[in-house]
Parts: C-alpha cells; sequence; structure tokens
C-alpha cells in the first residue's frame, strides 16, 4: 500500500457490473483531474487464445475438466504482484494489452509498429510516467493463490459481484447473444469454471473494501431457462463496507443523496438498481478525493 502512488482495484467477473463501475470511475477521474494507470486485467492472462484453446483440450485428456481463466495455471499472479508493489514503491511498472478485437490490434499495432491479432498480446511496456494512481480492473485485483499476494499491495478494493444465478442469467444471455454459444456449451464452461470460481475468485470479496452485490427482486430460480435478465429497476444494489472507518464513510450523507436508499445493517447500504451507477459515483468519490489529499 501507498500513499504517494495508490492502487486502486476492482474485480469481478465478466458480466458482472465491472464495466458499471469502471464507468463511474472514469467520471470522477475526469472530474477532479486524475491521471490512471489503467491495468487491464485479461493482459495477465499468461496465455492467448489459441494457446488457451490448446490447454483446456491438454487439460481433458488428462482427466481435467476444469482448467479455466479464472485459476492460477492461466494467468501471471506473479507478474500481477510485482507491478503492484513496484507501482506501490515508484510509480512504475511492466504493462500489457490482451487485443480482443481486431479493432483493438489496429490501434496497437499501428501504436507500437507490430503484427498482432486478436486473441494475442501486446509485448509488454512501461507503465507511463507521472500517473496519480493504479487503476485495475479484471479478475484477479485482490487475488491470493498462497504465493504470490496481489491484494496486500491494494489501496482500494472494490468487488462487484450479482448473486450468483444472475450473474449466470447475464452470462447465459450475454455468451448466446453476442457469441453465438449453444445453452450447452454455456452450461459447461460454467461447470469447468466452477471449481476455480469457488477457489480463486470468490474468497477475494472478503478481502475488498467495498462490494457492489445486486440482488434480483424478480424470480430467478432457475437461470437456465430464465428469457429475460432483470432490469435494473427490477433490482437492489447491496453496498458493504467492511470497515466504514477507513475511509469515514457518512452513511447520512450517502443516504440524503441515494433516493429511497436505506440500512440494512450498520455498514450495508442498499439502494435501487437503477442508482448503481450514480450510488458509485457517490461512494467512491470523496474517497478518490482522500486519496489525492493524501499524496501531498
Amino acid at each position: 500500500m501507498s500513499k504517494k502512488h495508490p492502487i486502486v482495484a476492482v474485480t469481478g467477473s465478466s458480466g458482472a457490473g465491472t464495466t458499471t463501475v469502471k464507468r463511474a470511475f472514469e467520471h470522477i477521474f475526469l472530474r477532479d483531474g486524475v491521471n490512471p494507470a489503467i491495468i487491464e486485467g485479461d493482459s495477465f492472462h499468461s496465455l492467448n487464445r489459441v494457446e488457451f484453446r490448446a490447454a483446456v483440450k491438454a487439460a481433458e485428456a488428462q482427466g481435467n475438466n476444469h482448467f479455466s481463466h479464472f485459476g492460477p495455471e492461466a494467468n501471471h499472479f506473479d507478474k500481477l504482484a510485482e507491478l503492484f508493489e513496484t507501482y506501490g514503491n515508484t510509480g512504475g511498472g511492466k504493462k500489457r494489452y490482451y487485443l480482443h478485437s481486431q479493432e483493438e490490434a489496429d490501434e496497437h499495432n499501428a501504436r507500437l509498429g507490430i503484427t498482432k491479432v486478436p486473441g494475442e498480446f501486446t509485448p509488454w511496456e512501461d507503465v507511463p510516467s507521472g500517473t496519480d494512481l493504479l487503476f485495475y480492473e479484471g479478475l484477479h485485483g485482490l487475488a491470493n493463490d498462497g504465493t504470490n499476494d496481489v491484494a496486500q499491495h491494494v489501496d482500494l478494493g472494490v468487488g462487484v459481484v450479482p448473486i450468483v444465478n444472475l450473474e449466470w442469467i447475464q452470462k447465459i444471455h450475454r455468451d448466446s447473444a453476442e457469441r453465438g454459444y449453444s445453452a450447452e456449451a454455456i452450461v459447461d464452461t460454467i461447470l469447468r469454471r466452477m471449481p476455480d470460481y469457488i477457489n480463486y475468485l470468490t474468497p477475494q470479496f472478503s478481502r475488498t473494501d467495498i462490494n457492489f452485490q445486486r440482488v434480483s427482486t424478480v424470480d430467478t430460480s432457475n437461470p437456465f431457462i430464465a428469457r429475460d435478465i432483470p432490469t435494473p429497476d427490477e433490482s437492489f444494489v447491496v453496498i458493504r463496507f467492511k470497515d466504514p472507518k477507513k475511509f469515514n464513510t457518512d452513511f447520512v450523507y450517502l443516504q440524503s443523496m441515494i433516493q429511497n436508499s436505506f440500512m440494512s445493517r450498520r455498514n450495508t447500504l442498499v439502494v435501487p438498481g437503477g442508482k448503481m451507477g450514480f450510488a458509485m459515483e457517490v461512494v467512491l468519490g470523496p474517497i478518490i478525493e482522500q486519496m489525492m489529499d493524501e499524496r501531498g
């Protein structure tokens, strides 16, 4: 942890709502004039798209049906921990990009003079100098596999996780609509990831400072037959603060700012689902301002 070079980590699986919190932070950074070093979690996978598919098949041939992007075998936990430690000490470190699409490949190929294709990584490069903080968004911002403790370097850890049935509904609909996967293939992926999800993803939400958990107010008891994703207005967001004193959280102020919010426990604020993005800005904005003040 570092007051001079603070690290903010947003952790959650794809489709959990990390994009919403990333957008909230972007608004905060723009409004407060914060210059972040942005780190994409996918860039710390250890296998590119082709290598990962081959590794899955090789694992299955050996009777391991649970090889996934959630576990340490497919990730550079060591390099991520090294980046966080180096940035906290010096404001520097090494980063790279995972190329999700042809558009991203074209952008970075032109910038770096390389010829990479979607599914590959760019070469490692230096984190830009003169940044105010490091902002990580991905699967493993607070990971600890027993050998590499990423979480120990994080100054503000934010978890974004819907209840599990809602998370599955979102994944099924997204993978079916955007990627053309069959329902059976999506269920197979969920089952394959489950051990790593339980062992490496879920424990991170006990290490976060703040969790945003979306809870549906409609029936999601069988996510595999759900026709629609519950809308924001059909849900609440449960915001849990691990230690309200750490960031001087003012619950009276938060309730006055977020209409129809209420306290369910002494450290837990509940807000309407449609207010999720706004609530994130109201909760996280003062914390970032405090971090910048403490930098000196």
